[in-house]
């Protein structure tokens, strides 16, 4: 108990740091335009936060971070899993792999908005931005795989749903976590810059950009707040499920 109320002391000091930091800067720029003070941030959020259009643009990026997650770890772990157990999928796949990662992310975003409605672009987007991520986990996972384990399954002839099952899926959890994590913060950073630039009619995107034209400063760092909370908040429930997760397994 100790160490976790010394854990969560320490970083609350890191934050509380970084918040005084943050004033300092303000209090020598003194231009409210081009960096407000956190407290007047904090206000701001407040107020928003009695605003309905607040939770609806909320609850509707949520939604499509959540999507487009899901169906990224979905098709990156089966394509993985596919293309490391057959050498040629990979082969196939592989030209694909290079042309979105060395794609621009803007050039994807503009793409989308020719081929989808305002709503679906920030899907597609993070889609196609942690895909990859996803899949090249999951690839390396099953290459790194006991090979004694696969060939004691042959010699036994064990079938292959157990052999994936039983072998490679635990294999290669690290390897999904990782991806996971990592897909979290890139996943809402890709779809908030899709929503800037695709405007659907509720969203966050939709609101840094109004502030931005309106040059209300404090409500743009206010919703860029949020959106580091969100990223934040999906990173801590992945954590712990996982946490939970691991603890049933043993038991």
């Amino acid at each position: 108990m100790k160490i976790s109320i010394t854990k969560v002391s320490r970083k609350l000091f890191i934050l509380l740091f970084w918040i005084f930091v943050w004033e300092l800067c303000s209090l020598f720029i003194n231009n409210d335009i081009l960096l407000p003070s956190p407290i007047e941030v904090f206000q701001v959020l407040m107020k928003l936060f009695y605003k309905s259009y607040f939770w609806l643009s909320v609850f509707s990026s949520v939604g499509r971070v959540l999507l487009g997650l899901l169906l990224s770890i979905g098709i990156g772990v089966v394509m993985g899993i596919i293309a490391g157990l057959n050498k040629y999928v990979e082969e196939l796949l592989e030209p694909l792999l290079i042309t979105i990662k060395s794609t621009p992310i803007m050039s994807i975003i503009i793409l989308a908005l020719v081929w989808f409605k305002s709503t679906n672009v920030a899907i597609f987007t993070s889609i196609l931005i942690c895909f990859p991520i996803i899949y090249t986990n999951v690839l390396q996972g099953i290459k790194s795989v006991d090979l004694q384990l696969i060939q004691m399954a042959d010699i036994y002839k064990v079938k292959n749903k157990y052999i994936i099952k039983d072998i490679y899926i635990p294999s290669i959890k690290h390897y999904i976590v990782s991806g996971i994590l990592m897909c979290l913060g890139l996943g809402w950073k890709v779809s908030v810059t899709s929503e800037v630039l695709a405007t659907p009619k509720y969203s966050i995107g939709l609101n840094l950009l109004n502030s931005k034209a309106m040059l209300e400063t404090s409500e743009l760092f206010a919703w860029t707040v949020v959106v580091v909370l969100l990223s934040f908040a999906f990173e801590l429930a992945f954590k712990y499920y996982m946490k939970k997760t691991d603890k049933l397994s043993v038991n």
